[in-house]
């Protein structure tokens, strides 16, 4: 019989472990809350608690040719920067073309994963799930793969906003935003410049009256079309494949952010941050630069207080008749299902040896896949993450079987 392996979550992580398991000749059991596939990619009008949930016109910032898993490319036709629909349609193909729909199970909750009395012996797990009816059933497993991703709990840190409930228009978290279309006219601030604060700071800017995006640093800001019209992401990892390991991260990072503010100096647009470029996660948008430039975003620094329907930044100036607060401040992750002598969070930090295993565990049998933030798309390196944990899981269950015979 085959050993069994528990898949939670049914995302871009949850699928390439299914397959990973098959092709080890592991049994996988993938357990989604959700009533379909696909994560993080998953595009609905009305956000589902404790999940990813993202807005209308999402498309990712990876092109397809550095974002598709190793064994079954993205179709030629397809865009080279997909809309979320078009990530969508790949993970169904994908999920279609390596039978893996058998062993999903979906509109299922894991309660509770906990290491089973004789798991030093076996490595076994006792895990408890409930399903939308809300009947719930408990399952031993020989191993677990964690695929839940670190986009489901917004970080909303309203306590370093003074004044925030004195707040006369409306606030939310990015995670909440779909459209821009109720924000007509109205005079909106942005706070944070990830990726979603540009996107949407961007969106909303091209029908409101203004657009404040607010930073407490600043960002190096990448466009998705580099040289000869290529995807930029392809040209920089052709380039730094090349030549990281032979020059200093310094002159690296000189020569990338010179060629950066040759299209546009960050310093002149107040977006000069102080990391270098390649020590954080730059901003992958197109658009911000011409719409800074034509006044409809203004960048100011981050927001010192609130009052009323005024927003006080830290440069002292003042904004007044402030209709809506975008906080892109992030989100934090959680394994609630995980007992803290399993894996605890600390600070929004964990310790996975090579990213992947919990140290402590006797025996390496539960693997975190997919929590890790790359230059770079994620889907390639789950699917390394997954080819690893389930030969890792293939040969101590082997183990375990010659030591009961």
């Amino acid at each position: 019989m085959a050993q069994q392996v528990a898949v939670i979550g049914g995302g871009s992580s949850g699928l390439t472990c299914i397959k990973c398991c098959l092709d080890e000749g592991l049994e996988p059991v993938c357990f989604e809350s959700s009533d379909d596939i696909g994560g993080l990619w998953r595009f609905k009008e009305n956000p589902e608690s404790d999940r990813a949930s993202i807005y209308h016109s999402v498309i990712i910032n990876t092109s397809k040719e550095m974002m598709c898993f190793s064994d079954f490319p993205i179709p030629a036709h397809f865009p080279n920067y997909m809309h979320n629909s078009y990530i969508m349609d790949y993970f169904h193909m994908y999920a279609d073309h390596f039978q893996l729909r058998p062993y999903i199970r979906l509109q299922t909750k894991v309660l509770n994963v906990s290491p089973r009395p004789d798991f030093a012996q076996t490595g076994q797990w006792d895990i408890e799930t409930e399903d939308r009816n809300g009947k719930k059933e408990k399952h031993v497993f020989d191993a677990v793969l964690v695929c839940t991703g670190h986009h489901c709990h917004p970080h909303l840190p309203l306590k370093d906003f003074p004044g925030i409930d004195t707040f006369k228009g409306k606030y939310f978290h990015s995670r909440d935003y779909k459209t821009s279309d109720e924000w007509r006219n109205k005079r909106v601030v942005v706070i944070g410049i990830g990726n979603s604060g540009g996107d949407i700071a961007v969106e909303l800017s091209r029908v409101t009256k203004q657009v404040f995006l607010s930073t407490r640093r600043g960002s190096w800001v990448l466009n998705r079309v580099g040289t000869n019209g290529l995807p930029v992401d392809i040209i920089w990892s052709r380039a730094f494949r090349m030549i990281q390991s032979i020059l200093p991260f310094g002159f690296l990072c000189n020569v990338a952010e010179k060629r950066l503010n040759e299209r546009f100096n960050h310093s002149l647009y107040g977006l000069k941050p102080k990391h270098r470029l390649l020590s954080q996660h730059p901003l992958v948008n197109d658009d911000l630069p011409n719409r800074i430039i034509s006044g409809t975003i203004k960048v100011k620094p981050n927001v010192r207080e609130f009052r009323g329907s005024s927003v006080i930044f830290d440069d002292s100036t003042v904004e007044d008749n402030i209709d809506l607060v975008v906080f892109a401040t992030g989100y934090t992750f959680s394994f609630p299902f995980l007992q803290r002598d399993v894996i605890s969070v600390t600070e929004n930090k964990t310790r996975l040896y090579k990213y992947v295993f919990p140290p402590g565990l006797e025996r390496p049998t539960l693997a975190i896949i997919g929590l890790i933030q790359p230059l770079g798309a994620i889907m390639p390196i789950s699917e390394m993450q997954a080819r690893w944990a389930t030969r890792v899981f293939k040969e101590n269950l082997t183990c375990t079987q010659k030591l009961h015979e």
